[in-house]
């Protein structure tokens, strides 16, 4: 097949280098346009992210792109879509993701500026892959065409959501959770926390990240009614997130309270062995062939052990036993700028593109 054109907004941050890392072999798409801040425009690639290079292969087959200025939407205009790794503040955001989709660009984004947006979908791939049927209502409301926006969630919740999504789904109503995030350094972006700050130390808060792993759940699991997502009512979360000295890989300590009905520890690893989500079915290229892959050992999951499990597309989990407080408790694991972030919004364009909406 031709390769269908693609755009990166915010393309020389840590995540828009990520999208270029996983782009480069993508058996549908296909890398022309990147575009950034007013500073790195009209520069070379290469030069535009000289002195914060995370990934140096991608300069192999980018470095001579020339970066455009993303505020300049026509600079898209031979694009099919575009995905955005913009860093700018929220309204900048909203405001120039939703020019690019006036103008018939849909946009996959992986900023959380749209997250709250009600008629906007926050996909995980393999949960709620259904809420892209709000699609035609949102661009009935704003009078776009063929634009659009799909936004993936924050990078914290890969870790979590999707095992308890394939238990809700088998039947047991979770009612609570209490889940403790252990956050790496790389989500914080380049250059992030100041390495005297976070070596031989945790930092308890990461702004903002608790509302966000508290409630963006809520919107996943939610149903569409009358052309907005309408959120959930459980589970009820308190989250604790913590910065830690580690280089790639969320991961979540998770306690779980269950309705009338709970699951014995086997059926739990049963339903996590067997899941399987659309992407699977789809066989969708960025697809883990097992999205939650159960580890025995005691001592895992472990970021620098497992982050890059199946594609580093995979949620590990382990430590699975009863609480003693709640019902069950676990560890969840996934590779946060992978997962939950570049490789997450390429597996949302794939299943759009699968789905007729590119």
């Amino acid at each position: 097949m031709k390769k269908i054109p693609v755009g990166i907004l915010g393309a020389t941050g840590m995540v828009g280098q990520q999208y270029i890392a996983l782009l480069k072999d993508h058996p549908w798409f296909c890398l022309s346009f990147v575009a950034a801040s007013a500073g790195s425009a009209g520069k070379n690639y290469r030069d535009a992210i000289a002195g914060r290079v995370r990934f140096p292969d991608i300069l192999n087959t980018t470095g001579e792109l020339m970066v455009a200025d993303a505020r300049d939407v026509s600079g898209a205009k031979d694009c099919a879509f575009v995905f955005s790794a913009l860093e700018m503040d929220k309204d900048e955001t909203c405001s120039l993701e939703d020019s690019y989709a006036a103008t018939g660009i849909p946009v996959v984004s992986n900023a959380s500026a749209h997250r709250w947006t009600p008629d906007v979908p926050v996909i995980i791939a393999e949960v709620n892959h259904h809420h892209i049927q709000i699609i035609p209502a949102q661009q009935k409301a704003r009078g776009w065409e063929k634009g659009f926006i799909v936004v993936k969630p924050n990078c914290s919740v890969q870790s979590y959501t999707t095992p308890l999504y394939a238990l809700q789904v088998a039947g047991y109503e979770i009612r609570r959770l209490i889940v403790s995030t252990l956050q790496a350094v790389s989500g914080a972006g380049y250059p992030g926390v100041a390495s005297l700050d976070i070596i031989d130390n945790i930092i308890p808060y990461i702004g903002g990240e608790e509302e966000k792993s508290e409630e963006e759940p809520l919107k996943i699991l939610g149903t569409i009614e009358g052309g907005h997502i309408k959120n959930a009512a459980f589970p009820k979360i308190s989250a604790h997130c913590n910065r830690v000295p580690v280089s790639d890989g969320h991961t979540a300590c998770v306690s779980v309270e269950f309705g009338k009905k709970k699951p014995s520890i086997k059926e739990v690893k049963k339903i996590w062995t067997e899941f399987k989500g659309l992407p699977q079915k789809l066989k969708l290229p960025s697809a883990p062939q097992q999205p939650i892959v159960i580890m025995e050992e005691n001592d895992r999951p472990q970021p620098k052990k497992d982050r890059n499990t199946d594609k580093a597309m995979a949620v590990c989990v382990g430590r699975i036993r009863p609480c003693n407080v709640f019902d069950l408790r676990f560890a969840g694991l996934s590779h946060n700028t992978i997962r939950g972030a570049a490789g997450g919004g390429i597996l949302n364009a794939e299943l759009l593109y699968k789905q007729g909406y590119l």
